[in-house]
């Protein structure tokens, strides 16, 4: 695959970046490199390989969901800055 300067500004369109000429040629010759080097994944032979999902085939030890005791909400709000009965208070962060 050929990298062309439409490529380059298609997908500086696409990502919302600018690139001045200099900055332009560099970036095609790296995505070029990239492309050249994916494509060499093609003169390997992979018949008989099975695909994979995972690295490896290590699986997941779930444990079973126990309620346990916690932390009252007198505790948790006991140390808190700015608090009333039932929540903390924190500054506004989205105004209308």
């Amino acid at each position: 695959m050929q990298v062309t300067d439409k490529t380059i500004e298609d997908l500086a369109h696409l990502a919302r970046l600018r690139f001045n000429e200099d900055e332009k040629e560099s970036v095609k010759k790296d995505l070029q490199n990239m492309i050249a080097f994916v494509e060499q994944l093609n003169e390997i032979d992979t018949r008989g390989v099975e695909p994979i999902l995972h690295m490896s085939d290590t699986v997941n030890v779930l444990r079973e969901d126990i309620v346990k005791g916690s932390v009252s909400r007198e505790e948790a709000l006991k140390n808190a800055p700015l608090k009333d009965d039932e929540f903390f208070k924190v500054p506004t962060v989205i105004k209308k």
